[in-house]
């Protein structure tokens, strides 16, 4: 059948990517044409490719199961690797049909290779397994093997005490007034020295379509640079290329991601191993980024060494060497809030922007609560940039907007965990030590059960109907039962921060340009790497906006308006 052609291919493939072969007929020839010292390797990976297609056989002919007859269809040995290549172009609307058609909106799923993995999207599991018996799941072995290479002993990769050392730290640092205005005071310069200028070029005549989502990539990169680094790459800036540190973590997120989506981890284990294809390329590039932090480490303890006492930087990584951390343990803190800041945000924008671009109605009301926010209330005059944190908290309809649109489209599509010990979920699936335990936000943002009939629709009502004081990091709505910023101890400590950027971000655009989609009828493909990303980026034309003047009725032309003011008084 056409499985058997599948898997049979599948299978020769991943013997010749450990080999670095280009294709599986080359694995073949070469076992016939090497030495006999030099194909010893070869032959073991003939002997495995006749081993796995014995037990594909056996497999088939075992008959088949269903995970308590709501998951994926799965056969001894092989598990559900059928169903995959059924729904392989699919899996996320895949995985939301079949824990939706679930009582418990829990299903178990068994895979080649891999652990048992418990999929929920049940609020209450959720907040059991963030919250209730959070010390049964921490992220475990097979999670942090898969990102070590990048993150090190970094804070989102490590368990127990190393990792409530680093939560206790960052914690009391991310509360600190100095560092959220240092994250305000690069958003302007980066805004309005950059940004807004490049959007003013891209509206000019012949301008052409610009990549939102390129675009606010590179802004999120250059500001949690000179916030978490203290440095400048200048990524957004037309005139210069592409600096290698933002190359550097390109390559090596894609690298990781695919790790984790691998069918076998024993294939990347093994390439890793023999330093070969993909893992040889990932530890040039996490070199490059060690190497770079590790620079900036040591000149800026010289620094601090030399300068007046009074005379400091706020950024995080200037404070973590006053608290006299190891450099390594520096270095793994850093790279992870470089990690989870470059993406997180700009996912979200970029789907923000397109979501309003399908809904006018939407934008109007969210550039009128940004233009009233703006207005002086003592004389009625626009007051440039300036909004201050309480501005932001007030901001009801567009704290609403970027809510209802992570909801839909989170910028991380699940987060698993690992079972210490064998547990009961409230639910009643049982969970074996070891197994993989995964909540899915996508599907929860997407599930009846949970949001209503209106589930797929993108509706402000459900957040602005809420009371006016619940305008929290979750909208006022239960972390698990929208757990974008996780919940429980591992609360995603920049979740406020996060906002501040992209309701920063929001009012920067918006006010100024008008925006319209290339093409207006494509619906862009979700893609769950580390961080979302829309497929094929988001394309658009910009045309300056004309907003109606609070002094008149004449048009006042925001493009142009780039007068800056203090955030704090």
């Amino acid at each position: 059948s056409r499985y058997l052609v599948y898997i049979c291919r599948q299978i020769l493939c991943a013997a010749s990517s450990i080999l670095s072969l280009s294709n599986p007929t080359s694995f073949v020839l070469t076992i016939i044409t090497r030495s006999r010292y030099r194909m010893v390797p070869y032959m073991l990976c003939f002997q495995f490719v006749a081993c796995c297609l014995l037990v594909l056989l056996y497999s088939l002919r075992s008959g088949s199961t269903s995970s308590a007859g709501h998951g994926p269809r799965s056969y001894p040995v092989i598990g559900c690797l059928l169903a995959f290549y059924e729904n392989r172009r699919r899996l996320l609307d895949w995985y939301t049909e079949m824990l939706s058609a679930s009582p418990t909106q829990t299903i178990v799923v068994d895979r080649l290779g891999a652990r048992r993995t418990v999929v929920t999207a049940n609020p209450a599991n959720v907040e059991y397994i963030l919250l209730g018996n959070f010390g049964n799941y921490p992220k475990g072995k097979p999670f942090t093997d898969v990102l070590g290479d990048l993150l090190g002993n970094g804070i989102f990769n490590v368990d127990g005490d190393k990792w409530f050392a680093q939560r206790k730290l960052v914690s009391h640092e991310f509360s600190a007034r100095t560092l959220r205005e240092l994250e305000i005071a690069v958003l302007e310069a980066e805004a309005l020295d950059r940004l807004v200028p490049a959007m003013e070029a891209a509206a000019e005549p012949g301008g052409g379509a610009v990549d939102m989502q390129d675009v606010l990539r590179r802004f999120a990169f250059d500001v949690i640079c000179r916030v978490s680094l203290g440095v400048d790459p200048g990524c957004l800036d037309p005139a210069l290329p592409a600096p290698r540190l933002a190359t550097a973590f390109d390559a090596a997120a894609g690298i990781i991601a695919r790790r984790g989506a691998a069918p076998l981890a024993a294939v990347w284990k093994i390439k890793r191993a023999l330093n070969i294809g993909s893992e040889r390329r990932l530890r040039e590039e996490v070199q490059v980024i060690h190497e770079a932090v590790m620079d900036l480490i040591r000149s800026r303890k010289k620094e601090r060494f030399l300068v007046n006492a009074g005379d400091v930087r706020n950024d995080l990584l200037s404070r973590m060497i006053d608290c006299g951390y190891a450099d390594e343990d520096i270095r793994d803190m850093v790279i992870s809030f470089i990690m989870a800041g470059r993406d997180t945000t700009s996912s979200a924008l970029t789907w923000f922007f397109w979501l309003l671009m399908r809904h006018r109605d939407v934008e109007r009301d969210v550039l009128e609560e940004i233009t009233s926010m703006r207005r002086d209330s003592s004389n009625g005059t626009y007051t440039g940039e300036g909004f201050d944190l309480d501005d932001f908290r007030r901001m009801r309809v567009l704290h609403a907007a970027l809510s209802e649109t992570m909801r839909l489209y989170p910028p991380v599509a699940w987060d698993s965990k690992h079972a210490a010990a064998a547990d009961v979920l409230p639910d009643g699936t049982r969970v074996a030590s070891g197994d993989r335990v995964t909540y899915f936000q996508y599907g929860m943002g997407r599930m009846e059960a949970i949001w209503g009939s209106d589930a797929g629709e993108f509706s402000l009502e459900r957040w602005l109907a809420l009371p006016a004081d619940g305008n929290a990091a979750s909208g006022g709505v239960s972390p698990f039962k929208y757990p974008v910023f996780q919940g429980g101890p591992r609360t995603c400590l920049g979740r406020e921060m996060a906002f501040v950027q992209m309701k920063f971000v929001a009012g920067a655009i918006l006010r100024r340009f008008d925006l319209r989609p290339v093409d207006e009828g494509r619906t862009p493909a979700f893609l769950p790497l580390l961080t979302s990303h829309m497929h094929g980026g988001l394309k658009v034309t910009v045309r300056r906006r004309k907003v109606e003047s609070t002094t008149g009725n004449a048009l006042h032309d925001a493009a142009t308006d780039k007068s800056r003011s203090s955030f704090f008084s």
